[in-house]
């Protein structure tokens, strides 16, 4: 006679998930951790286009953003903050911390106008030279997101960052030059975080500035088709394994496990 199988099921997690923003292929992003969260069936995901709507979060284990200057209001950005500090877990993407202003001569500017969100989240998106090779170092090699990956070199668009609250640095670069086109032009020889944590309360914010996505029809107004297809690190392994371990990693009870 067959033993019966007394195995439960995996219990269901809830997650919010914000993909929207200007000058990137939106579209493929969405669709590629869509389809990382469906590797794990119990994981049941809401999809949005702006942060309303976060009493959602009351709901979920975790929030997952890629966005660009996109930000949250300031009574949003109370509610994500409330949700953090409570234990809720954050897996920030790319653009996520980034405002863009167009000045009068035609130079992109990231003004200081939500220092609320940006000490939330650790960093605020200063400039980025053009989109190249540059290495990534792995800084911690024992925490869950990094163990086992040896430092490589991807070809994307590097955030440069001035950091706004303290974080812990995973992955880093250096850079030395300048960043074409943007106010912070002009940059001294300094370390850029890639992939760090930072602790809020009993909650946890994962942010990976790697990641950027423009497609032929993602500048409407500035240039009707763009030529050249941007995947940047969407086309590398290791960028998908980092985000399985994110992945793993909110899936869990405690925001603080793996440190």
């Amino acid at each position: 006679m067959a033993e019966a199988n007394t195995t439960q099921p995996a219990q269901r997690i809830d997650a919010h998930f914000i993909a929207a923003g200007k000058y990137h292929d939106i579209d493929y992003p969405r669709l590629e951790v869509l389809k990382l969260l469906a590797e794990h069936p119990h994981i049941r995901t809401t999809v949005a286009c702006d942060y309303s709507g976060l009493e959602r979060l009351n709901q979920c284990r975790f929030l997952i953003t890629y966005t660009c200057d996109l930000m949250p209001t300031e009574e949003q950005a109370k509610q994500l903050r409330a949700w953090i500090e409570a234990g809720g877990k954050w897996l920030a993407l790319h653009g996520t911390n980034s405002i863009l202003v167009f000045t009068e001569d035609g130079l992109v500017d990231a003004p200081n106008d939500r220092p609320d969100v940006m000490e939330m989240l650790g960093t605020q998106f200063k400039a980025h030279p053009p989109i190249g090779p540059f290495p990534v170092e792995v800084v911690n090699k024992d925490h869950e997101l990094t163990r086992g990956i040896e430092d490589f070199e991807v070809v994307d668009e590097l955030y440069l960052s001035k950091t706004t609250a303290e974080i812990d640095t995973l992955m880093q670069t250096t850079f030395e030059g300048e960043a074409t086109g943007f106010v912070d032009e002009k940059w001294e020889k300094t370390a850029v975080p890639i992939l760090y944590t930072r602790d809020i309360g009993d909650g946890r914010i994962v942010y990976n500035t790697l990641g950027h996505c423009r497609g032929h029809y993602d500048l409407p107004g500035m240039q009707d088709f763009y030529p050249h297809k941007e995947m940047c690190a969407w086309n590398y392994d290791v960028y998908y394994d980092l985000l399985r371990r994110s992945i793993a990693w909110a899936m869990r009870d405690t925001a603080r496990d793996g440190a």
